[in-house]
């Protein structure tokens, strides 16, 4: 009797995580019709089916069986992982393929330098990026598909390594018209018209413990999806904002806003890195954590936010 394959096990976790044929089939690089015939191949060898079809269009919902075959294929595939990061642990060369996640209050600002300085310092290495927030990251470095990932601490898992690696202040962005203006209170500042990021961002939740606010009130709060659009709804005279200092520089060049720091107690947060304790690839993840650090001492040499 033929056995399925490693790659037959990895599309059928996608297919599980996406719930619909395209967006899996994209996922793993291949086209569509592939992905079904694996699938199909797949519930041959099985005996039995992992999907229900015709839920809609290219959508697929899980059977009971599926279901519970579901968290056997991510504890095998998690472990074929380990077994690659081993044999990526033994060569000469440090590293052969990096999978790192990124939060988005992130990626945009300080991963150019980061990739610059990976590549400098690992001529072959092969980056997979994925930006997304801390929960799937988090996650994702659970079910083995990531290596590491840089977010905000701490994360406080258990079964993940943390590493901190740089410290940055959040400023206070509004409109044009309070430049020169110190920054206000923390009573002032709740009394303004607060712009955050969405649900799920980690910086909205840290903006919202440094007012002393656990949630925000519907009538004074416009939720964005990005640091960008938070910056241009500001300059467009709607509210104010907190933005991380690395984001400065980029956000603020074409808004028409004024910077200010705060003064004590100054809004901050913690950067590092996370990755499995269990992962082989340790002695390289720290190696690759002093070239983060690194990336953003460079970032912050060209200019400091001064305005306001």
């Amino acid at each position: 009797m033929a056995s399925f394959t490693l790659r037959q096990l990895r599309y059928f976790e996608a297919l599980t995580r996406h719930g619909h044929f395209g967006r899996a089939a994209t996922a793993c690089a291949i086209s569509q019709p592939a992905l079904s015939e694996q699938i199909k191949e797949l519930e041959g060898l099985l005996g039995a089916a992992l999907f229900e079809r015709g839920v809609g269009a290219r959508k697929v919902r899980i059977t009971s069986f599926g279901e519970n075959f579901a968290p056997r294929v991510r504890d095998l595939l998690r472990s074929a992982d380990e077994l690659e990061g081993y044999a990526r642990a033994s060569r000469d060369r440090p590293l052969g393929r990096l999978r790192i996640g990124v939060i988005p209050t992130i990626a945009p600002y300080l991963l150019p330098k980061i990739i610059h300085g990976l590549t400098r310092a690992y001529a072959d290495l092969d980056i997979n990026v994925r930006e997304t927030v801390t929960p799937k990251l988090i996650q994702e470095l659970a079910d083995g598909r990531l290596d590491t990932a840089i977010v905000a601490l701490p994360i406080s898992e258990p079964s993940l390594t943390e590493v901190a690696l740089f410290s940055e202040e959040f400023l206070l962005v509004r409109p044009r018209d309070f430049d020169g203006e110190p920054a206000p209170d923390l009573k002032m500042l709740r009394e303004m018209r607060l712009l955050l990021l969405e649900e799920g961002h980690c910086f909205r939740d840290q903006a919202l413990s440094f007012c002393g606010m656990h949630s925000a009130r519907p009538r004074e709060m416009l939720d964005a999806s990005s640091l960008s659009t938070l910056v241009q709804m500001v300059s467009a005279g709607i509210g104010v904002t907190l933005i991380p200092e690395m984001a400065v520089p980029v956000e603020t060049r074409s808004a028409l806003v004024s910077v200010a720091r705060f003064k004590n107690p100054k809004p901050s947060r913690k950067i590092g890195m996370i990755w499995r304790k269990t992962s082989p690839l340790t002695k390289q993840l720290l190696q690759i954590s002093a070239v983060v650090r690194r990336a953003f001492a460079t970032l912050r040499e060209p200019q400091e936010p001064a305005r306001g």
